[in-house]
């Protein structure tokens, strides 16, 4: 989602002040020392999944940093605090529960800090039990790891807005710190239910100061897209990661701003667009089962086989991975190969014509 702008148009700030350039010389020294190369980035979540090591890492830390008392900091480390992969602002990393279950989880640190991963976690209680397990983790603890993994780069192209909503500033905030050091002119709206339940504001508040705009819909009201994109930048882009409504709201009111470039990225399932009903078999029972045109397969599975292994419901990670013993899968995701698709589908978002016979 592009708009074209004539860039001769010198961008103002994001209060409307018209601000000089810092020196693109100086600007890609900064962001390839700090952020490396990225590549273009489209709307949405990018195929980005590759295979790689597992680590073990040690909790170093553990820290409260909401007043709800309900999300909490994890720092991990190696057991001999060695260097860990590199990663650029918006990447997460998979972490793989002793339980079993898979979860991503943004990285929030400074990726100058080479031998640590820093992630954050809103207990959920009513939720699939995984938010729960990172948060009973201690000082001490270790969990298995993989990634890290970018389908969330920040560009440091001319001015960005941020817009968050509750867990959804994990990502952001190594963007703002590297939008910092580049020289970027940016501003935050960041909205959550209430200040006590938004993670990191009296941070980001002490840290960026007026560049911070707290909106919580106890003080303001429920926030529109025009709210969310007030502050929009002629010739920039707008950041976003949120709940599904809000993210929605917002690119459904970005073509009324002048911003060229929206990248988001969600942390909840997307909906279901264009969807028809169809039926999932387990073939260890013959149980058949309807799947409604606005529900996926894993929803109407994981009713009846709640230890059925998940984690990003957005057709990315590949954790939901199922053999299709019969029938024809509609797949809508970039993640498996077309060898793969011919005997395999991703059951949280692809859909079928009929019924699929599943090895379940």
């Amino acid at each position: 989602m592009t708009r074209l702008l004539d860039r001769r148009d010198r961008p103002r700030d994001l209060r409307g002040r018209s601000r000089p350039d810092r020196g693109m010389g100086v600007l890609k020294v900064l962001v390839d020392r700090y952020i490396g190369v990225v590549a273009p980035l489209g709307t949405g979540t990018e195929n980005v999944a590759r295979p790689d090591p597992e680590m073990r890492l040690t909790v170093s830390r553990k820290e409260v940093v909401a007043a709800d008392d309900d999300v909490v900091r994890l720092t991990l480390q190696a057991p001999d605090a060695s260097v860990l992969p590199s990663w650029h602002p918006g990447a997460h990393i998979d972490v793989h529960l002793e339980s079993g279950r898979r979860r991503q989880y943004s990285l929030c640190g400074d990726p100058a800090d080479v031998d640590r991963y820093v992630v954050a976690v809103r207990r959920v209680p009513d939720g699939g039990g995984g938010s729960l397990e990172m948060h009973a983790l201690e000082p001490g603890d270790t969990v298995s790891v993989r990634g890290p993994r970018n389908g969330f780069p920040f560009v440091a192209e001319g001015p960005a807005l941020f817009v968050a909503g509750g867990i959804g500033i994990t990502p952001l905030l190594a963007m703002m710190r590297a939008a910092e050091l580049a020289g970027t002119d940016w501003l935050l709206v960041y909205t959550g239910r209430s200040r006590s339940a938004m993670p990191f504001v009296h941070e980001l508040e002490q840290r960026y100061g007026a560049r911070v705009f707290i909106r919580p819909d106890d003080e303001y009201g429920l926030p529109t897209a025009a709210d969310l994109l007030a502050a929009a930048p002629i010739g920039g882009a707008v950041y976003c990661c949120g709940p599904t409504p809000m993210l929605e709201s917002v690119r459904t009111g970005f073509d009324s701003t002048g911003a060229h470039a929206l990248h988001f990225e969600r942390f909840g399932a997307p909906p279901i667009v264009d969807g028809r009903p169809f039926e999932v078999q387990l073939a260890s029972t013959g149980e058949v089962f309807p799947v409604s045109a606005d529900e996926s397969a894993l929803d109407v599975i994981r009713r009846h086989r709640p230890d059925v292994a998940y984690s990003c419901r957005q057709g990315f990670c590949g954790t939901c991975r199922t053999r299709v013993l019969s029938g024809s899968p509609d797949h809508r995701e970039n993640r498996l190969t077309d060898d793969e698709r011919r005997e395999e589908m991703l059951v949280c978002v692809s859909r079928a014509d009929g019924r699929l016979v599943l090895d379940l």
